[in-house]
């Protein structure tokens, strides 16, 4: 979903969080989630290297950021899109 229409307080399911579309949240499910609740405390880099695991590819750094923006909002942060995590991915892990 567009973070711009993201309300908290409707947040159900997994493309209800912000970036969140359906291919999103069929990774999503592959890493084992069914609802937003449970990405809570979750660590979007470790999320990140599961899912290249899973899928043995190695995903897009876009998904990556998309990880971050989720699990940034789900800990209490506002909506943001995706774009506005990559210089810290990139900061983080210069070599993805």
């Amino acid at each position: 979903m567009q973070p711009a229409k993201v309300r908290r307080d409707r947040v159900q399911t997994l493309t209800d969080l912000p970036n969140v579309g359906p291919a999103c949240a069929a990774d999503l499910r592959l890493l084992g989630f069914d609802s937003p609740q449970q990405l809570a405390g979750k660590d979007a880099y470790t999320l990140y290297r599961r899912l290249c695991d899973i899928t043995q590819v190695r995903q897009d750094p876009c998904v990556l950021d998309t990880l971050l923006s989720i699990t940034d909002f789900i800990d209490g942060n506002p909506p943001r899109t995706w774009w506005q995590y990559t210089a810290e991915r990139k900061r983080r892990w210069p070599s993805l």
